[in-house]
């Protein structure tokens, strides 16, 4: 049977950034222990007191926190260059038999327009397209026998070149979008190769977010 102090350790270890605040004394204690006590009860089947919680909370250790910023810390001196990108648009297709065809066709038209920005992201239902608007009626016209799902336009997207460190490393991605949802931006889109990250952002949040970047980079 599980002990009080498992419980609660698993309990804010399923509960985004928590830890973190709770190492940064920015969260009291004797609150969260009375917000949690219901789902500890029912976990343990039992009553629990607040003082037990309390006691729980106070004797986790915050050695995630510390490996986490760790690697932060190193990751972040190796931060390279950010390219901002404006006037995008986002498109999602329901995958058929026809619409790689259809993407590769559209790779042979814009090859040689180096101003465009097109990156396909294809799941096991659906495709998305994130665009330059130059190229948008080009794309629409050779996708319009495609079933459209949801686009989104007045975006604009941060490309990150990583380090070759970044793939040992834990907490990275965890790390960037936790600032960015801090700040209330919404991501609406994650693309990401080997070294390179790019986050698609609502155009009226780009500047804020290019801040966001640039203070991860001076930690």
């Amino acid at each position: 049977m599980k002990t009080i102090q498992e419980t609660v350790e698993e309990i804010i270890n399923q509960t985004p950034f928590i830890e973190e605040a709770l190492h940064d004394k920015l969260i009291n204690v004797s609150s969260l222990a009375r917000e949690i006590q219901p789902e500890v009860a029912k976990r343990l089947s039992k009553e629990v007191k607040t003082g037990a919680i309390m006691m729980a909370i106070n004797r986790i250790s915050p050695v995630h926190v510390l490996r986490i910023r760790k690697n932060i810390r190193s990751f972040s001196l190796e931060l390279k260059d950010f390219m901002v990108r404006s006037d995008l648009l986002d498109l999602t297709f329901k995958n058929s038999g026809s619409l790689q065809k259809q993407i590769a066709k559209i790779y042979e038209k814009i090859n040689s327009n180096r101003d465009s920005f097109f990156t396909v992201s294809q799941g096991i239902f659906e495709t998305n397209l994130v665009l330059s608007s130059n190229i948008e009626d080009v794309v629409r016209t050779a996708l319009k026998q495609e079933e459209l799902i949801h686009s989104i336009q007045e975006l604009a997207s941060i490309t990150i070149k990583l380090p070759k460190s970044n793939l040992e490393q834990s907490g990275i991605y965890y790390f960037i979008l936790k600032q960015f949802a801090w700040a209330n931006i919404s991501v609406q889109e994650i693309i990401s190769t080997t070294h390179e990250i790019t986050l698609i952002v609502k155009e009226r949040d780009i500047q804020k977010s290019f801040q966001i970047l640039m203070n991860v980079k001076s930690k």
